[in-house]
């Protein structure tokens, strides 16, 4: 059991006999009344969201989960498999399986796939992970509204907001929990 303070963005938990893992976290103090924890979920299994809200004293109990490292090989429409490391068995997950990390996976790319009772729940990201920038315009000084930044697209196809000194070709690290730029790495 996890008490509300424990609670963070990324965590699976087991409520009414469901997966939920964490999308969003928020401690409301309520003027005169208990304090309070508002929860944005996403349902593991059928992949929809939904919000709750808890008391700041509950508990709730932790999902008990299994890590297996797997290398990603392809994707083919909706399916895109993974390759265990140490049998060389070829297992599909499915793109709601996969959620937000699927804008950060690129081919070879090494995983922690978790599954709860023998069932693949999903896939744990690391923190930060290098993309090679394939698309973005030229920086000009003083060409922007915003802190000098400008869209650039990556190997994965996701955009995200860069310094106007990057360039295409360019390797840079990208959160994985939040989509913002880091640095450059080459």
């Amino acid at each position: 059991m996890i008490d509300s303070g424990e609670l963070k963005k990324g965590i699976i938990i087991e409520l009414e006999g469901k997966l939920y893992q964490v999308i969003d976290y928020q401690h409301i103090k309520m003027g005169r009344g208990s304090a309070q924890v508002r929860l944005k979920l996403r349902d593991i299994r059928s992949g929809h969201n939904v919000e709750r809200s808890f008391q700041a004293s509950e508990k709730f109990a932790r999902a008990r989960l299994d890590y297996h490292t797997m290398q990603y090989l392809y994707s083919d429409g909706d399916l895109h498999y993974f390759m265990d490391a140490e049998s060389f068995e070829q297992m599909p997950l499915t793109t709601n399986q996969l959620g937000d990390a699927l804008k950060y996976i690129k081919d070879g790319m090494s995983l922690e796939v978790l599954s709860h009772k023998g069932e693949v729940v999903g896939v744990e990201m690391p923190i930060t992970v290098e993309l090679r920038v394939i698309e973005t315009g030229p920086g000009f000084k003083g060409d922007t509204a915003t802190a000098g930044n400008k869209p650039a697209k990556l190997e994965t196809g996701i955009t995200i907001q860069v310094p106007l000194f990057i360039n295409t070709g360019d390797v840079v690290k990208v959160d994985t929990r939040t989509g913002d730029y880091l640095e450059r790495v080459s």
